[in-house]
């Protein structure tokens, strides 16, 4: 068994008789998804492709956060606009290519709250299960943008189209662990203090029936690629209306954000000029 930092400690990884557990390690910033810790995950999932030694993978975080998605504040910066908008793009497409590209059977342990892209991606394993303090909050209507992570497609097959509007749309559901059990979100639930145990259980008894990397809901990895990328294109336009540049400035100037927000707010104050050029 070893336990490993991975980029300057995003990540802390586990390998221990071919199942490898990654843990998002960033607790204090709720395991956000900065470029740092999107990169890191694309390092670690690569890797462990990579690796006959790894025959499963476990994915959870530390703390009492999954992880609250996308940092956006720390992700976007001033740039020309037709460059923001290919990068904001490329790397949504590029985050849940990390996921529709692993080859080994993936476990989700939710372990708390989870949050925008951690739900998403979360769905592009063989299956989650997470903790009975657990909750799924996918806000896109709220933030004024579109579907990402092949859930426009994938989601209603999980779960149903009732269901993934209630999620997707203005209501935003936000299910809790028991909830996500009923509607087949997820497929387990167990106490917060058993959940990696039970994790580790689950993929262990995969091993042992010789399970495959498959995708739940009977969705195929080429056709998920072709969504999300198309997905990606659309979330990359709707990151540039007004509503939501000058939604995200205000959110991040009540956070006290004030650096972060001034971007955003100068984004919306000069879309009438650049959007021009897009």
């Amino acid at each position: 068994m070893n336990l490993t930092p991975v980029s300057a400690g995003h990540l802390m990884t586990r390998r221990e008789q071919g199942v490898l557990t990654i843990t998002m390690n960033r607790p204090g910033k709720l395991n956000g998804w900065t470029m740092a810790m999107m990169n890191a995950l694309k390092e670690v999932f690569e890797k462990a492709n990579g690796e006959d030694s790894v025959k499963a993978v476990i994915l959870t975080g530390a703390g009492n956060y999954y992880s609250a998605g996308v940092n956006l504040s720390g992700t976007l910066k001033l740039m020309p606009p037709r460059k923001l908008r290919e990068l904001i793009a490329e790397n949504n497409q590029a985050l849940f290519d990390v996921f529709l590209g692993c080859t080994k059977p993936l476990l989700i342990a939710v372990n708390g709250p989870a949050i925008g892209a951690s739900v998403t991606s979360a769905t592009l394993a063989n299956g989650i299960i997470a903790a009975d303090n657990a909750t799924f909050s996918t806000p896109f209507a709220a933030l004024g943008v579109t579907p990402e992570g092949c859930s426009s497609v994938h989601l209603p097959r999980l779960i149903g189209e009732e269901s993934a509007q209630r999620m997707l749309g203005a209501e935003g559901w936000k299910p809790d662990a028991q909830q996500a059990l009923a509607i087949g979100l997820i497929q387990d639930v167990a106490p917060q203090t058993e959940l990696m145990e039970r994790a580790d259980y689950i993929v262990r008894q995969w091993l042992e029936e010789g399970k495959q990397r498959e995708l739940l809901a009977g969705s195929e990895i080429d056709e998920l690629r072709k969504v999300n990328a198309d997905e990606s294109q659309q979330l990359a336009d709707a990151f540039l209306k007004a509503a939501f540049l000058k939604h995200q400035a205000q959110f991040l100037w009540r956070k006290k954000k004030f650096m972060p927000s001034m971007v955003f707010w100068l984004l919306w104050g000069a879309r009438p000029l650049w959007k021009l050029w897009l």
